[in-house]
């Protein structure tokens, strides 16, 4: 396996399109914080196997071409090189082209809004690193957020385009929410919490995408598993939607949390887990709030609370233990933020 990584890295440097190819897998782990083409490269499979399995293969289309534009639109902004390398201008054009598909119906110009909105997903990832290097933060996949709200708010009132976020429009207390009970069926729905990341609603893509993690880092994948869980228990145990319940929509947000604060941030550890688990609490606090908060809209949170959550976390500057991928992170990370804008 080295032997492949060495020889895999070695053709990065000599080819041109090799290189390009390996910082687009790249960018597609970086949404779950993992610098590893072959990681990015089994997560693209996830995407598209519930992309396929929903009847909506135009979603892995979107997916592909968010990728390649951000990628390439950051290349074309001339940012820092070893960044662009390891993908920090992937992730977040990839949510987006994933998001458009899915929200939107299909028709062609639908294509060429994913295009103008891929490409702006880069540029506001540039102009927010340039805020959040102040607090030594990183704006991890708020730039896709930010983007994707202002694509969907936009196409209300567009009449070429056709909203379907499934969300209907209402004022807080109004509605039935179902219930849910615990039972082995819940197994599905802690996986389907993993897929959720890439909005993708499959147990299946979500066991892919776990097994993605195992081949970059073992805690990465342990951390998403206990993020999707602990989320979902906490939820199902106050009588959270049933019906969202059952998509793992209260468990997505929560995973990134968990990677990020127990297994990236923080070398993991009883103290760092402890912090883990209450961020994981406070994510699906935060995601419930800006549910209330947004369903006037008709817009889903998308990963909103994990990057709210996760900046309220780790501004304290709280480390448990000696963190040695600490500063790895910041270099790979935040170095986007210092020295590409």
């Amino acid at each position: 396996m080295a032997d492949i990584t060495r020889g895999w890295d070695a053709l990065t440097g000599r080819n041109p399109l090799v290189s390009f190819l390996d910082a687009c897998l790249r960018g597609v782990a970086q949404v779950v914080l993992q610098n590893n083409p072959l990681t990015g490269l089994l997560i693209l499979a996830a995407i598209g196997w519930g992309a396929f399995e929903n009847g909506k293969p135009q979603v892995l289309g979107g997916a592909v071409l968010g990728l390649v534009v951000g990628t390439a639109t950051a290349l074309a902004l001339r940012v820092e090189h070893s960044s662009w390398r390891k993908g920090l201008f992937g992730f977040s054009p990839v949510l987006t082209g994933i998001a458009v598909p899915t929200f939107l119906d299909d028709r062609p110009l639908t294509w060429l809004y994913l295009v103008l909105g891929a490409a702006g997903t880069t540029v506001v990832t540039l102009a927010l690193n340039a805020v959040f290097k102040r607090w030594a933060l990183t704006a991890y996949t708020f730039p896709f957020v930010l983007t994707t709200w202002v694509l969907l708010m936009a196409a209300y009132q567009f009449d070429r385009f056709h909203v379907m976020t499934q969300l209907t429009p209402k004022f807080p207390g109004e509605g039935t929410l179902t219930g849910a009970a615990v039972d082995w069926g819940l197994v599905p729905t802690f996986l389907r919490g993993v897929s959720q990341v890439f909005l993708t609603d499959s147990w299946i893509s979500g066991l892919i995408i776990v097994v993605a993690l195992l081949v970059n880092s073992r805690w990465s994948a342990l951390f998403a598993v206990v993020g999707s869980v602990g989320a979902t228990l906490l939820a199902l145990w106050f009588g959270a939607d049933g019906a969202s319940l059952d998509k793992g929509l209260f468990g997505f947000n929560a995973v990134l949390t968990a990677i990020v604060v127990g297994a990236v941030a923080h070398r993991p550890g009883v103290l760092a887990t402890g912090y883990t688990l209450f961020g994981i609490a406070l994510t699906l606090f935060v995601q419930m709030a800006m549910t209330t908060m947004l369903t006037p809209l008709g817009i889903p949170v998308l990963t909103g609370p994990f990057n709210v959550a996760t900046w309220l976390l780790l501004l304290p500057d709280r480390h448990f233990a000696p963190v040695p991928n600490h500063e790895q992170v910041k270099d790979t990370v935040i170095s986007a933020a210092r020295r590409a804008v």
